[in-house]
């Protein structure tokens, strides 16, 4: 089947603003996104430019706008799109590096903020593993699938109104250290997370929880955060 693939293309050394390129492209139903951006840059024009790296919706690098939507390139399969033109454009709210490349300091800046790492100084090290329940450990279950794709937080009108906003992202993986009952440091990070730019400019709007490819109950985990927050004051 042929397919009416429409990209949003930007170079910065040669063009004033993004603009839509259309390209047909030979495709089975089972194929996805990726393939046919690789049939694209391998068959018609080398200089498209985008991220990839496992393609196998693992690695998180190739998200992108996809039919309107936050997506996984390596995941979404043509006949998942319908059979009309699919549309790639990439993620809104990051500043666009090349094509479908956005700039990704900032989200990562962010969630360094949050101290995402186990924070156990008070005891030694054990010889093994630090023990753990599997009670305790299903309490952060969730959380721990993040692949740091920005597909949620560049879903998120807060993050697109105050770019400042922590984001959910880092919310999420604040959340996973916060709730580690080995950790030593969930006070900080909630003292973090309590500033005007941490959990409380999430208007609840679910986008993030949407857009997730790894089906983490993002705006849950939030809400668990500010809640946290609001007990520790109480």
């Amino acid at each position: 089947m042929q397919v009416d693939l429409r990209i949003l293309r930007y170079d910065p050394e040669r063009d004033a603003k993004p603009h839509w390129e259309a390209y047909t492209v030979e495709a089975r139903p089972i194929e996805r996104v990726l393939d046919l951006l690789h049939k694209v840059k391998y068959e018609q024009d080398g200089t498209l430019t985008f991220r990839r790296s496992c393609a196998h919706g693992v690695c998180g690098s190739d998200a992108m706008l996809i039919n309107g939507r936050n997506r996984l390139a390596c995941r979404i399969r043509v006949d998942q799109l319908g059979r009309g033109r699919i549309t790639v454009a990439p993620l809104p709210g990051l500043p666009v590096v090349k094509d479908l490349v956005v700039d990704m300091d900032g989200f990562f800046d962010k969630y360094k903020s949050v101290m995402p790492y186990l924070v156990a100084d008070s005891t030694p090290p054990p010889e093994r593993e630090r023990r753990q329940s599997p009670e305790d450990r299903a309490r952060y279950d969730d959380t721990t699938k993040c692949i740091l794709c920005a597909a949620c937080t560049s879903s998120c009108p807060s993050f697109w109104a105050q770019p400042s906003y922590v984001g959910p992202a880092a919310i999420v993986n604040a959340h996973r250290f916060i709730f580690d009952s080995r950790d030593e440091a969930a006070e900080e990070r909630l003292e973090i997370l309590a500033d005007k730019d941490g959990v409380w400019r999430c208007r609840t709007i679910f986008n993030c929880t949407d857009a997730c490819p790894r089906g983490i109950k993002i705006t849950q985990a939030i809400l668990e955060v500010s809640s946290a927050i609001v007990e520790r004051h109480a």
